[in-house]
């Protein structure tokens, strides 16, 4: 393989993963009574406010991956530090998880108490977007 198709192929990978990573809706239901900010939707995720119930998808993945990057700016090792102190200490519990989008987008709609985040592609009229991550 000579360098420049070394190149070629490097970048055809990286627009096709481009292209793989689908954008992240925050979502609420229609009828809630608050709608929170991004920094408060952090908190929320991160068990600090518990004004709404946050669902959180089960397991590591790309979802999950950009929405806490982006909105609490942590990682997954980082994440599961945080939950093991705040555990030890009795501070704190992680929020209930949610096999996949389906459930998550179904647990929002019928709980006008409930935030969540999914693929924005999962998104239905059942429930309202705050905002999208890409």
């Amino acid at each position: 393989m000579t360098f420049i198709s070394h190149i070629v192929g490097v970048s055809a990978l990286s627009v096709l993963a481009g292209i793989a990573q689908a954008d992240v809706a925050v979502i609420i239901n229609p009828g809630a009574a608050k709608v929170p900010s991004q920094a408060e939707v952090a908190n929320i995720f991160l068990g600090k406010d518990k004004s709404l119930k946050g669902f959180d998808l089960k397991g590591w993945n790309a979802t999950k991956e950009t929405f806490y990057a982006q909105v609490t700016s942590k990682n997954e090792a980082q994440l599961k530090s945080y939950w093991s102190g705040l555990i030890f200490t009795g501070k704190g519990q992680p929020l209930a998880t949610l096999d996949d989008d389906a459930a998550v987008v179904a647990r929002v709609a019928s709980d006008s108490n409930a935030i969540g985040y999914v693929d924005s592609q999962a998104v239905t009229g059942s429930v309202k977007v705050l905002f999208t991550l890409r």
